[in-house]
């Protein structure tokens, strides 16, 4: 999907707020934009999401299938939590019985699940916005558009975000985010622009190695011959370990994409361990019992 010579102005004959827009979307990638208030970063992301329509310009390609979480999330409607959910996942092509299992999945990973029965209108700010970033993970969306998605929500709901974040990339999905936040994905982010004027310009990437945050390293094996599968979540650092073994170092936002990954792929790789990068605090769980039948344990003396 690309945006060729986009504006939008306010209302017919108002000011514009963009004008002169060409932005072509990567595939599998993380897009942040940045820019000051009121530059009109939510005006583009409502382009990019198909809520407004351009004034001028065109949007050219298939557009993919989109979710969006807005800045403000318009909690005062006519349903539970659970029962938004599962109306918006049947607007979106699930059966009920799908549509409320992944209710409850995304409902339980953002520590939401006790509110599952509670009506939309009696909610707290937090809770409301996790259901607002439940709906636009429900349907599996190549194309998920977050305006500033963190914003309320606890510090372990902002952990799993990001990891949603990783999940629909390895799974092929473009991200484009605004967050007041600089640091928001550090590490993981493909490409930024800035909206300034009336138009978008590329905005720099923090340069390789730079903060990108806690790092998670990852001790595998394969099949004799086999190479790693491309694509792996997060680009992760590879060097050779003991044994034949690899060792995989990847930004902590990645670390449970990547291991999906090798748990996946075919033939399927072994995880022997899972640990924080030495001098950083991972801030997620190393997470190695089930991983894999057996692990061999390290030998006496050996550094992890």
């Amino acid at each position: 999907m690309r945006l060729r010579g986009v504006g939008r102005r306010y209302g017919l004959t108002g000011p514009w707020v963009l004008r002169g827009v060409d932005l072509g979307l990567p595939a599998r990638a993380v897009v942040r934009v940045e820019g000051a208030n009121g530059t009109g970063k939510s005006t583009l992301l409502r382009l990019l999401a198909g809520i407004d329509a351009p004034t001028e310009g065109r949007i050219t390609g298939r557009r993919p299938r989109t979710a969006y979480v807005p800045e403000r999330f318009p909690a005062a409607l006519p349903f539970t939590a659970a029962g938004y959910l599962v109306h918006l996942g049947r607007i979106q092509g699930l059966r009920s019985a799908e549509a409320a299992d992944r209710a409850t999945g995304w409902l339980t990973r953002f520590g939401a699940a006790g509110h599952a029965a509670t009506p939309l209108a009696e909610l707290s700010k937090g809770t409301s916005q996790k259901v607002a970033v439940a709906q636009a993970l429900l349907a599996e969306p190549e194309l998920l558009v977050l305006d500033e998605a963190w914003t309320g929500l606890d510090t372990a709901a902002r952990g799993e975000l990001d990891r949603a974040v990783a999940e629909r990339v390895a799974a092929g999905a473009t991200v484009v985010f605004v967050d007041h936040d600089p640091r928001r994905l550090a590490g993981a982010v493909d490409a930024a622009f800035r909206v300034e004027g009336l138009g978008l310009a590329a905005a720099p990437l923090a340069p390789a190695g730079a903060q990108d945050g806690p790092r998670v390293r990852v001790e595998v094996t394969g099949p004799p011959g086999t190479p790693l599968p491309a694509g792996l979540p997060g680009a992760p650092a590879c060097v050779p370990a003991r044994d034949g073994a690899l060792r995989l170092t990847v930004a902590a936002v990645h670390s449970d994409a990547l291991l999906a990954a090798l748990l996946t792929a075919r033939p399927p790789w072994h995880i022997r361990q899972v640990a924080p990068e030495a001098g950083t605090e991972a801030g997620t769980e190393a997470r190695t019992q089930g991983l894999s039948p057996d692990p061999p344990a390290p030998t006496p003396g050996e550094a992890p």
